[in-house]
């Protein structure tokens, strides 16, 4: 099964393609990661890359479009994969449909903004081991104190809750109008991403099977 898992920045995507690796036993595809890999391993999509971010350019949607294609020729990719970060925007989503790429589902983790900066924002990292805690749903013993090397806990610029507000724009903008258009195919799923977890994971499982 060929899957896309869309959701805004603390969603709970990252858990959700995890669960659903271990479950259908194949790759969970990420545009970071694998353009890092193109890069280690120098392809030729790995090389154009480099070029444009040696030059601080972000690498063009025709590049990233090639390095997931390459990616996708590998033999773990036979039996299905998820992609988590792909498409972004209609144009990749439009340009995946021309490289004959067939996905069977997309599911929407649906989270509202507010419970989105409460998640990232209450999110503090030890600056030591890089262990994570939440203010409020994980807190460290002490406030400010990693519990397992006792380093100072921070809040990443990521998190801030202004930065937060800004990428949930983007998210909007750019990337919330493919549900429109998966919707459109018939292949749309939405998931309420609040909750339990095992809850939020069935409902996941659910609709895949749909």
């Amino acid at each position: 099964m060929n899957i896309i898992l869309l959701g805004a920045p603390g969603a709970g995507k990252g858990t959700q393609a995890a669960i659903i690796c271990d479950h259908l036993k194949i790759p969970t595809i990420s545009t970071g990661n694998i353009i890092r890999a193109a890069l280690k391993s120098g392809t030729e999509m790995g090389l154009r890359a480099k070029s444009y971010m040696d030059e601080g350019k972000l690498v063009p949607d025709e590049v990233v479009i090639g390095i997931i294609q390459e990616r996708l020729r590998e033999d773990d990719c036979k039996d299905g994969f998820i992609l988590d970060g792909f498409p972004r925007t209609i144009p990749q989503a439009e340009a995946l449909d021309k490289m004959g790429v067939k996905i069977d589902k997309v599911v929407d983790i649906d989270v509202p903004d507010e419970e989105i900066i409460n998640r990232l924002s209450g999110r503090r990292v030890c600056e030591k081991c890089s262990a994570t805690y939440h203010v409020t749903f994980n807190p460290s013993k002490e406030e400010g104190v990693c519990d397992a090397c006792a380093g100072t806990l921070i809040q990443r610029m990521d998190d801030h809750p202004n930065t937060v507000k800004e990428r949930l724009q983007v998210y909007h903008d750019q990337t919330e109008p493919l549900k429109g258009y998966y919707e459109k195919q018939g292949k749309l799923s939405v998931v309420t991403g609040t909750g339990d977890i095992k809850d939020i994971t069935r409902m996941t499982l659910q609709a895949l099977e749909a």
